[in-house]
């Protein structure tokens, strides 16, 4: 999926800004509230969650569907041509009307979804209305627990005082951050010729000081596509004709860590053009080795959140530039996306800044706690499949990303082979899904790694390990021995390991910075 770009042929309407906005309380389905102005509306900020935006407990904690409606003239210069509603995300589930009429739906709260809406639209104002659903359950990615109780999969106690209780309806997260929701990434109208590219593959390879690049363009017309590839300075490295084919670039500047290089693929056919940056690196694994470029590559960084102030988990380009900079002033150099992608302009600026990504779906919460019902309760399979392609047909070019993640701390110990049949074809469908072919892995909870079949399957063996905190909580050196002892058995693998968290608990009054 192309992001929204205004060019010589292509027109942007970014539709950022106040929206007005009414939690449901059960009935705005029913009521038809998508077909008139709502009434008693707050105003709201979007991008951004609403939780946060306004006063009170009921709408931090509000579980279930909210509606947001925009009025939205189109300028006429872009009513001649295709017109598409594109919303960055939405969490967690979806629906869009204009003027009454349903749109789209989508499914999933942290990738982007569009529709043509060309016939949708009247002259003047348009009532523009997107009902959003915060429930999580055993269906959702991330998952919530539908057994009512707080974390992991727990059942509530069978005891008389628990027994008595009807508790109102609520979401009980099974992860350990704040279920935002709303419209957290942007809207926008945009524009394309009835005939338009669709969309853009480039595969570059490194070929001792040259490299190619495999590229293959999705075209809805009958005109023949022309590719001109331009390195920073504007300059031509290499050109071609046709919907794919390979160019060779000599000399090629590479994309790396640190130091990020960019090229620019420039399509066009017929009245359609599209930029489309990339950057020339190689991902491989060799043994126990991740390298970029051919060379060995050390992850030092973070696991992160989209979560500011206020705006929640909303985009907030302004702290992703300062989060970076954070970063680099403490010379990491990647970060995963924890617990879910990220929003598309932060991705961009990874690209630009050399910071290397692991990029991860939201399938977090799937694990069972003392429930030993396993994967046959959770009914996300093909959820679960669908993000994976979402994911991938989104970030594919990003030279940034370097690895896919496909799960966060799922239980691969209790049924270790039903765990095994869930996730590896999920393995198999993203290296089928990647025209890079870049590895695949998931990141493994704390738990007896010796019954588990998942994780050796994978490229790359990414642990979650609290020795010291969770697990002998405070005895340092118990701690060490142990993480010396599971080291000992992940080298038997004969592949790359990685520790994607440690520490646990900070101090939330208690910061410092060296000025």
């Amino acid at each position: 999926m192309l992001y929204p770009q205004i060019n010589k042929s292509r027109m942007v309407l970014d539709l950022s800004g106040i929206w007005k906005f009414k939690l449901d309380d059960g009935h705005g389905f029913e009521e038809r509230w998508m077909d008139e102005e709502l009434t008693e509306a707050e105003n709201i900020a979007v991008p951004a969650s609403y939780n946060d935006q306004l006063e009170g407990s009921r709408y931090r904690d509000h579980y279930g569907w909210a509606f947001y409606q925009k009025k939205v003239t189109v300028p006429a210069v872009m009513l001649g041509q295709r017109l598409v509603l594109r919303f960055g995300s939405v969490t967690h589930a979806s629906k869009v009307y204009l003027n009454g009429k349903e749109v789209c739906s989508h499914k999933g709260g942290f990738l982007p979804f569009e529709a043509e809406i060309k016939g949708f639209l009247t002259e003047g104002e348009n009532l523009l209305c997107v009902a959003v659903d915060n429930r999580v359950d055993y269906s959702t990615l991330p998952i919530g627990n539908e057994a009512g109780a707080a974390f992991f999969g727990a059942d509530l106690p069978d005891i008389p005082s628990v027994n008595a209780v009807k508790q109102s309806p609520h979401n009980a997260p099974n992860f350990d951050f704040f279920n935002y929701a709303g419209i957290h990434r942007p809207v926008k109208i945009y524009t394309t010729p009835e005939h338009y590219i669709k969309d853009i593959v480039l595969v570059p390879k490194i070929q001792g000081n040259d490299a190619s690049v495999q590229y293959t363009i999705q075209y809805i017309g009958k005109d023949t596509p022309k590719i001109v590839i331009r390195d920073e300075n504007g300059i031509v490295a290499a050109e071609g004709v046709g919907t794919e084919g390979e160019l060779f670039i000599r000399d090629a500047h590479f994309w790396w860590p640190g130091k990020a290089c960019l090229y620019t693929a420039e399509v066009t056919a017929a009245d359609d053009s599209y930029q489309e940056t990339f950057g020339i690196r190689s991902v491989e694994i060799k043994g126990t080795q991740f390298l970029i470029n051919g060379k060995p590559f050390y992850f030092k960084g973070f696991g992160k959140h989209e979560d500011t102030e206020v705006h929640g988990r909303g985009l907030d380009e302004a702290y992703n530039v300062k989060d970076i900079s954070l970063m680099k002033w403490l010379h990491a150099n990647s970060f995963r996306t924890s617990h879910y992608p990220y929003a598309e302009e932060m991705l961009n600026l990874c690209d630009r800044e050399g910071i290397v990504v692991i990029d991860e779906t939201p399938a977090v919460g799937l694990n069972f706690g003392w429930n030993d019902d396993g994967y046959q309760k959770f009914r996300t399979k093909e959820h679960h499949r669908e993000v994976i392609r979402e994911l991938i047909a989104r970030d594919k070019n990003h030279p940034c990303v370097v690895l896919w993640s496909i799960a966060n701390e799922p239980d691969t110990e209790k049924q270790p082979q039903e765990a095994y049949d869930y996730f590896y074809p999920l393995y198999q469908l993203a290296h089928a899904c990647d025209p890079q072919d870049r590895p695949v892995s998931l990141v493994c909870c704390q738990n007896d790694y010796t019954k588990d079949l998942v994780a050796p399957a994978m490229d790359i063996v990414m642990v979650n390990r609290y020795y010291g905190w969770y697990v002998f909580g405070g005895d340092l050196e118990a701690g060490r021995e142990a993480m010396d002892i599971e080291m000992k058995y992940w080298e038997k693998t004969g592949k790359p390991w990685m520790i994607t968290e440690y520490g646990a608990e900070t101090c939330v009054l208690l910061s410092h910075k060296n000025s």
